[in-house]
């Protein structure tokens, strides 16, 4: 599976990029990822429906991934809680080849993954599945990814419920990244002509 190299401005959503320059505010002092108990972003408790928290068992192979709790719009979109499981076991046979991989990646390069998949709810409304990982470490290895899941439509409205497991077509993935470029977080005022100005 092929990741292309991206800057923090690939993420669309600015709910998303404010979790990602937190982040990278936290990276940027010493060039290494932060610890989870570090990261605290402000109005975090708007996003918690989005967001699903992970354990990483990274001395294994592959790593081995427990979700520790999981958002409630993401519960419906799949249609059930997967608090307590393991990722690759929740996602069963037909989506993880596709989701797992995403996750091992951000795993090996400690770095931010954001990937985009495109699939139809039951009325045939596309469905962009917007996903940031963000790795976290105590020490050497990934111990923590926070996952930020957003779901669009252009059509305005669709139906979440059972919305990943809800029809036979898979989700198509149509953009996989790895942010390895840029990784600091500029203050506003301070950036360069022809850049996109960010306020946090």
């Amino acid at each position: 599976m092929e990741f292309e190299s991206a800057q923090p401005s690939v993420v669309k959503s600015i709910k998303q990029r404010d979790l990602l320059n937190t982040w990278l505010r936290l990276y940027a002092r010493d060039q290494s990822i932060p610890r989870m108990t570090e990261y605290q972003p402000a109005r975090i408790e708007d996003e918690l429906p989005d967001l699903v928290f992970y354990t990483v068992d990274a001395q294994v192979e592959p790593p081995r991934l427990t979700i520790q709790s999981d958002g409630t719009r993401m519960s419906t979109a799949y249609g059930n809680t997967g608090k307590g499981r393991n990722l690759d076991e929740y996602l069963g046979a037909r989506l993880a080849p596709i989701v797992m991989p995403v996750y091992y990646q951000c795993i090996a390069r400690r770095l931010p993954a954001y990937t985009i998949a495109e699939m139809n709810d039951i009325y045939g409304r596309v469905v962009a599945y917007e996903r940031l990982l963000l790795p976290f470490a105590d020490k050497d290895s990934v111990t923590h990814i926070i996952a930020s899941l957003k779901t669009i439509s252009e059509d305005g409205g669709f139906e979440i419920k059972n919305l990943i497991r809800g029809n036979d077509k898979l989700p198509v993935p149509t953009l996989r990244t790895i942010i390895d470029r840029d990784l600091f977080h500029r203050a506003p005022g301070r950036i360069p002509s022809g850049d996109v100005l960010e306020f946090d």
